[in-house]
């Protein structure tokens, strides 16, 4: 092998690791207190989860989500019961098949607060509509490219701190902040597009702010920017509700 090529081959491995530099150890933006609430998910959902749209089911040590083509939306399983203002929610998730996105979303009582929202080839943090059809928009915090392989277990953490959320999925992480994110959290769950997703290991834990953050946040990967989305086919609003339909 020549030197330059030797030197080529140096470079471009240094620059994939500038992309995906290692996420520091130790708490990011809170630091975890006294679990709350864990769940395998392996089982049949039951009560305080409630399956509102698509087909979930148990699988080899894990719990299945997948759409239904008759819903004519992404599948969506909710834990109903307050989220507690300052939370760290951790889990597992999984592409299979044709799966085409999945969620962790953190809603109010009527609307959305915010989310996280993966397909195999992005990661997104934001606040969510917190209205629909009034004044307020979704504010996308970070929107990483990202290689999310399916059949491999990904980890996800949320975080929020008052009006602060930082998530994280693998060595990819995105943080921001908005008054919105204070408002009341009545419920929290996943959402899958396609066919299918497998989720596992939910932990929820209390949190307080880390008293080193601003440091922290100085040092966290900035990741590769993803572009937007493409626009939905169709026109008028009907196409634009549809779509947002679909996230939910």
């Amino acid at each position: 092998m020549s030197p330059n090529t030797t030197l080529f081959l140096l470079a471009t491995a240094l620059a994939a690791a500038s992309l995906h530099a290692a996420v520091p150890d130790g708490p990011l933006l809170a630091v975890p207190g006294k679990v709350i609430y864990e769940n395998a998910l392996v089982a049949k959902p039951e009560e305080p989860w409630k399956a509102a749209k698509g087909k979930w089911t148990p699988s080899e040590g894990a719990l299945r989500g997948a759409e239904l083509p008759e819903d004519n939306h992404g599948a969506v399983l909710r834990m109903t019961g307050p989220v507690a203002d300052n939370v760290i929610i951790e889990y597992q998730f999984r592409f299979l098949d044709d799966a085409k996105t999945t969620s962790l979303s953190v809603n109010g009582t009527k609307d959305h607060v915010c989310r996280l929202l993966m397909t195999p080839k992005t990661f997104t943090v934001q606040k969510d509509d917190n209205d629909h059809e009034g004044p307020d928009k979704a504010v996308v915090f970070s929107r990483q490219a990202a290689d999310l392989a399916p059949e491999v277990w990904h980890t996800v953490r949320l975080e929020i701190i008052g009006d602060q959320m930082l998530g994280q999925c693998d060595d990819m992480v995105g943080f921001g902040a908005n008054e919105l994110i204070t408002k009341p959290k009545m419920n929290m769950g996943f959402t899958v597009g396609g066919q299918s997703v497998e989720f596992r290991a939910l932990k929820i834990s209390e949190a307080t702010l880390n008293p080193k953050w601003e440091t922290v946040k100085a040092s966290l990967p900035a990741g590769k920017p993803a572009p937007a989305p493409a626009a939905p086919k169709g026109k008028g609003k009907g196409a634009a509700k549809k779509k947002a339909a679909a996230a939910n």
